[in-house]
């Protein structure tokens, strides 16, 4: 896979690009093509997406959202980074924040931090590059992160500032805990 150089760029340009060349991600100054999920793998995001969607929309908690881009900007209109999640979940108070600050922001890439990640492994992804991706939404702000592994069939939670990581497996119940309260999952019904 190919990697291009890019500094700053205008949001503008990056949804141009985005548009005209597909899926990437704006990392530490290079652009890099997002690689198509297998179908086990889309399969288990669909699936744990449509659940999370219709916990969070009963409950008016925010919104879930499925290979959609967010940048992370320097100042207003640049951008330095984009992320391209299986699935992230922002709370209603900071999406509510969000379209009082920026009316066109359906229009765009999503220009907030979401406070969920959950990244479903393929067996293509290889271990090095997974963790660079957890530390980077760490370091970019994101709160908890779900990494859903179909091969070991567990799910492996980080949050931020905590170095103790939690694994479940099979055997266990995935919780939203104060991200999602209320939500909770078999992890054997993820696979």
């Amino acid at each position: 896979m190919e990697t291009i150089d890019v500094t700053l760029i205008s949001l503008d340009e990056f949804m141009e690009l985005y548009s005209d060349e597909g899926p990437f991600e704006l990392i530490d100054g290079e652009r890099v093509p997002v690689s198509p999920q297998i179908t086990r793998s889309s399969r288990i995001t669909l699936r744990l997406a449509r659940w999370l969607a219709d916990f969070v929309e009963a409950n008016n908690l925010g919104e879930i959202f499925s290979e959609t881009p967010f940048v992370i900007m320097v100042q207003a209109n640049w951008v330095k980074g984009s992320r391209v999640p299986d699935i992230m979940f922002i709370r209603a108070e900071r999406l509510a924040a969000l379209t009082e600050s920026d009316p066109d922001w359906e229009e765009k890439p999503l220009t907030i931090v979401p406070d969920l990640v959950i990244e479903v492994v393929s067996p293509t992804d290889r271990l090095t590059k997974v963790n660079r991706k957890i530390s980077r939404y760490l370091k970019d702000g994101v709160l908890v992160i779900w990494l859903v592994d179909a091969d070991s069939k567990t799910v492996t939670i980080y949050k931020q500032g905590q170095t103790q990581l939690e694994r479940l497996t099979v055997d266990d119940v995935l919780s939203g805990g104060e991200i999602i309260p209320g939500f909770e999952v078999a992890v054997s019904k993820l696979f």
